[in-house]
């Protein structure tokens, strides 16, 4: 008896797609409001429009999906370094080819319409990271195998480097979630945040503060280490650690002032003292947080935000869509989005934890990882706790880019999952 295919809709995670689904539609709605002028009153379905553009954007998304559900779900697994391959390859193209776009040459133009590799990339290193540790050899606790997914991550990273994109590089960060879960030692997400604590506490503590409390630390380890421990190595490893650490303050300012480049300067300058410049480089972060700010707790209403009609907050249908939510929704209206996000997060990780592959299992995690990060760092700049950058509030963010990245990153898991759902109801 010949078995029939399953409809490309049976064994699918419907929590998720609902919540997916009032995302988008809500990221629409608020692309709209964004956009929105009183004078001219422009419909939701004016294709003249970004509102207009972003439907448009989300009717060949369902025409992705649908394709991504009908293809069989080994696809994903054979075909993941190839389309890792792909992604680098037009990583490289963009270099070439690419259009600048406020000085990052990371996009490629298509008539009215730009698509940004970078995003896809993210989707091509999930993919290959989920293959190569699904190999049965594979241990994150040995150094040839961490390196073998460093170097995963490190390339299209360093393509998007060159580019100018330093907000997308970032997000490749994330994946060090996944790698945790997957047993990398936890020794390398503590040095990183250490790394990052001493960066952010160097620009606002004096150094000679930092320099005296480290060597209080080291010697505190050292004197409460007992005695039958200080072995000579144990004693190198503090006294590493400590110069190591001293070494990371006094490189902050070289970093800074020779590395990053001016507007980037600027950010970090006001993610420390936003009041510095409020009329200059610190305009977003002060629009921004004023904009949130005045929605109170239920939001001026729906077409109804000042700071964004008048153009006061920049780029307020991309980056900053968050500060059209906050202005007319309030409150209650920001909460409702970040819970329907943390339900979407806790449910891919409940779904990776029930993979009965590790290939899917790892892709899980890394698609949960990215939607954090963006998740963190987006919403965090708005409200003045991270730096400016450029990255999109997931499915709410005007651009075809994101929207087809982060929905195709999320149907492959929903496709392997139906697929281990299928397993158990067989």
């Amino acid at each position: 008896m010949v078995s029939r295919e399953p409809q490309i809709t049976q064994n699918i995670d419907w929590v998720t797609l609902m919540l997916y689904i009032a995302c988008v539609l809500m990221g629409w709605l608020n692309v709209y409001a964004a956009v929105y002028s009183p004078e001219t009153q422009t419909n939701l379905f004016d294709m003249s429009t970004e509102a207009g553009k972003q439907l448009m954007w989300i009717g060949t998304t369902v025409l992705l999906i649908i394709a991504i559900l009908v293809i069989n779900y080994r696809f994903w697994d054979t075909f993941a370094f190839v389309i890792y391959g792909i992604t680098i390859l037009l990583l490289l193209l963009v270099l070439v080819a690419g259009s600048n776009v406020n000085g990052s040459r990371s996009w490629f133009k298509l008539g009215a319409f730009s698509i940004q590799p970078a995003e896809f990339s993210k989707l091509g290193t999930a993919l290959a990271l989920a293959r190569y540790i699904d190999y049965p050899n594979v241990n994150l606790t040995k150094l040839k195998d961490q390196l073998s997914c460093a170097g995963i991550i490190a390339l299209p990273a360093l393509l998007i480097i060159a580019s100018n994109e330093t907000g997308s590089m970032l997000v490749f960060a994330s994946f060090i979630i996944m790698l945790y879960r997957e047993g990398l030692p936890g020794i390398y997400p503590l040095i990183a945040i250490v790394i990052v604590a001493l960066f952010i506490l160097t620009l606002i503590v004096p150094k000679f503060i930092l320099f005296g409390v480290i060597l209080v630390l080291g010697l505190l380890v050292f004197f409460l280490t007992p005695r039958y421990q200080r072995s000579v190595q144990n004693v190198m490893i503090i006294g590493i650690t400590a110069v190591s650490m001293i070494a990371i303050v006094a490189g902050v300012d070289f970093f800074v002032n020779s590395v990053l480049q001016k507007h980037q300067q600027n950010r970090i300058k006001v993610l420390v003292n936003p009041a510095a410049d409020p009329l200059g480089v610190g305009w977003n972060v002060t629009q921004a947080k004023i904009a949130i700010g005045s929605g109170r707790l239920q939001g001026k209403g729906f077409l109804e935000g000042t700071q964004t009609k008048l153009d006061f907050v920049p780029a307020q249908s991309t980056d900053f869509i968050f500060c059209t939510i906050g202005e007319e929704h309030g409150f209650i209206g920001s909460a409702v989005v970040l819970i329907m996000f943390v339900f979407l997060l806790c449910r891919i990780v409940i779904l990776a934890e029930k993979q009965r592959t590790r290939f899917a299992r790892v892709y899980g995690y890394s698609v949960a990882g990215i939607l954090f990060f963006h998740l963190m760092i987006n919403i965090g700049m708005t409200i003045g706790l991270m730096p400016v950058i450029g990255i999109p509030l997931p499915f709410f963010s005007y651009g075809g880019s994101s929207l087809w990245s982060f929905s195709i990153l999320l149907f492959i898991f929903l496709k392997l999952d139906s697929r281990r759902v299928g397993m158990f109801t067989r």
